[in-house]
């Protein structure tokens, strides 16, 4: 067998080894995108949603705190009416479609929001809900109402 003949042998082995490598890079790379549009869309809703669920956390510990107790009232104090406070804030946060919990710590009330945001994209690589959760509270303030 000559050189030559060997040599291009080689070369036509050496081909054929090759076939197939673009098709795993190119599967790899698409991979690596939609993971990394699916941080973008799915990072930007998850935002989103936690900023959603703060602000209607923080109305309903508002809409708790203006349930004074009448009573004190009278005697120019304030004193949050508990029961009361906890119903007008647990009602807010259903009724803004996320129901939560409410409690009243002396003059403070502070409310919590979780829940599970679905994912769009990242739900391909196994990702199917991200976690919200939130506390804010409010205090009612003499003379702020």
């Amino acid at each position: 067998m000559s050189m030559i003949r060997v040599f291009t042998d080689a070369r036509r082995h050496r081909h054929f080894d090759e076939h197939g490598q673009f098709l795993v890079m190119a599967v790899i790379f698409m991979t690596m995108f939609l993971a990394l549009a699916g941080l973008v869309v799915d990072g930007g809703s998850y935002l989103n949603a936690n900023e959603a669920a703060a602000t209607e956390a923080a109305q309903a510990a508002r809409a708790g705190a203006a349930a004074l107790n009448p009573s004190q009232l009278h005697a120019a104090t304030l004193e949050i009416n508990t029961p009361q406070a906890v119903a007008a804030a647990e009602n807010a946060m259903a009724a803004a479609g996320h129901p939560g919990t409410a409690w009243v710590i002396g003059s403070t009330v502070y409310t919590h929001i979780s829940y599970d945001q679905p994912t769009q994209l990242l739900s391909i690589i196994g990702v199917t809900n991200m976690h919200v959760d939130v506390t804010e509270q409010a205090t009612n303030v003499a003379g702020v109402s």
